[in-house]
């Protein structure tokens, strides 16, 4: 893509310094520990990525990138952070950080190699969405914000592309601004839901500081500050000839839609042509059929029928199961909060670590629960296909010859699958090199596309039985590991 067309970056818009500290106070105390006992410099590897995939769903949208890329440019540690960092008081009231640790910290340079599948990219439970390798330390400290911001993201995305699923190619407009979880949420929301597949949103400030589409009409309030329904739309249409859709249920739903077909045609003799009505209360499936024969004979019969109220991808199904005539979809609290889970639960976990001869340890990390154990090595994802259609996600070790076969151990029901590593593609792809930003940049757009295409080409396969596991060798030592901790 040429970078005259890149967006400015969201991060370096919004805030004026850099966002070093936006970390968990353990992240910093652990490092000081590392540089105390000698090993913070040792090569590490760690993997970010989910166990379970949201709202119940047989997928994940993944999202974000972007944004941790931005905050990954301007890692520092300013001196305001220093001073501030050197006020923090231990247990004993003296200094937590001793005035050694600050030197280094104000010299910091990012050193590591991050490999990260690309926004917009279909992604299951288990496999690596950020791979991150360096100096033990540095990979530390990076943790909580690259959670905070792909979590997230992620999550949004994929409620996003769940609704617009439901929606069946009709136009999903994001309207959640003003239910979101701060300025931060609503802006981060409003982005991922156009990546996730939304057509536009009502934030205006996303749209400026993202390339995103913006729509929309007018309030209740508009229509109340007139003295009757007629003057309200009349006035409305004058102003926004080439806007003119109307919210036709302040007072009398079927009555506004008439009323609306009134304005329309008014319009229509000087040259303008309706955008159709919003309806954001009521029975809106009896409604938008209503409607929909009232537009059709008073001469519009492309007048959009816009609804809200509520609306997910449920609502929506529901919706279309009884009939509706709805051509638009506005979707806002439900979508913007991810109203029926609040937190995707992606994690960040230790999987390899250079040992002094320059050989990788492995590691792993045990739990009672089988879902918590994670997965040991240097891993990539690759994506099996078959005549072009995902047939499997086979994570594998990084270093694995790459004109062999190989045996997938599946997640679900420990079958051994044998797979050819030619007639794959892998998912992470090279985004930083030694501190070093190298990988292409792209538009939510490009983003967007790349969600919409990978979700058709998803509907060709039983998303239900799509085959997720190990590569068999990474399984083995995965087991080995297990016996020799819980030993």
């Amino acid at each position: 893509m040429l970078k005259n067309h890149r967006q400015p970056a969201m991060l370096n818009k919004l805030y004026r310094h850099n966002l070093t500290l936006l970390t968990d106070l353990y992240q910093l105390t652990m490092a000081h520990s590392y540089r105390e006992a000698k090993m913070h410099n040792r090569e590490a590897v760690f993997h970010l990525f989910f166990r379970k995939n949201p709202f119940g769903g047989d997928y994940a949208v993944a999202a974000g990138l972007e944004l941790a890329v931005d905050y990954l440019r301007q890692l520092k540690f300013g001196v305001s952070d220093i001073q501030y960092l050197g006020g923090i008081k231990g247990n004993d009231e003296q200094p937590l950080f001793n005035e050694s640790f600050l030197n280094f910290l104000q010299r910091f340079e990012f050193q590591c190699d991050i490999d990260a599948v690309p926004e917009g990219t279909i992604v299951f439970p288990h496999q690596p969405l950020v791979r991150v390798q360096g100096p033990l330390w540095q990979c530390q400290i990076i943790e909580t914000a690259l959670l905070n911001i792909l979590n997230f993201s992620t999550l949004i995305a994929t409620k996003a592309a769940r609704i617009t699923a439901a929606a069946q190619g009709e136009p999903v407009l994001e309207f959640g601004l003003r239910r979101a979880q701060g300025i931060d949420g609503g802006l981060t929301g409003s982005r991922a839901a156009y990546i996730g597949g939304c057509h536009a949103t009502s934030n205006v400030l996303a749209g400026k500081l993202c390339g995103i589409p913006v729509k929309g009409t007018h309030a209740h309030s508009w229509v109340m500050s007139f003295d009757n329904e007629m003057e309200s739309f009349l006035a409305y249409a004058k102003a926004m000839p080439t806007n003119s859709t109307f919210l036709v249920d302040t007072y009398d739903t079927v009555e506004g839609v008439k009323n609306a077909v009134i304005v329309g045609k008014k319009l229509r003799e000087e040259g303008f042509e309706m955008n159709g009505i919003r309806l954001d209360s009521g029975d809106l499936a009896d409604l938008s059929k209503k409607a929909r024969v009232i537009l059709d004979e008073g001469g519009f019969p492309n007048a959009n029928i816009v609804a809200s109220n509520d609306l997910d991808e449920y609502r929506i199904k529901e919706l279309k199961d009884k009939g509706a005539k709805i051509t638009v979809w506005g979707v806002g609290t439900r979508l913007a909060t991810a109203f029926d889970q609040p937190a995707l639960g992606g994690v960040y976990k230790l999987a390899a670590l250079r040992n002094e001869g320059g050989e990788w340890d492995y590691k792993i990390k045990l739990s009672e629960q089988a879902i918590k154990t994670s997965n040991p090595g240097r891993l990539a994802v690759r994506r099996m296909f078959d005549n072009g259609i995902p047939q499997a996600d086979v994570i594998y070790d990084a270093n694995l010859d790459d004109d062999q076969k190989f045996i997938l151990k599946e997640f679900k029901t420990d079958k051994e699958i044998p797979f050819n590593f030619a007639d794959g593609k892998d998912l992470l792809q090279p985004i930083f090199q030694k501190g070093k930003y190298v990988a292409k940049e792209e538009t939510v757009h490009q983003m967007r596309e790349r969600t919409l295409a990978q979700i058709g080409l998803f509907a060709k396969t039983d998303l239900k039985s799509y085959k997720v596991g190990l590569e068999q060798n990474v399984w083995q030592k995965k087991q080995q590991l297990m016996q020799l901790r819980s030993s």
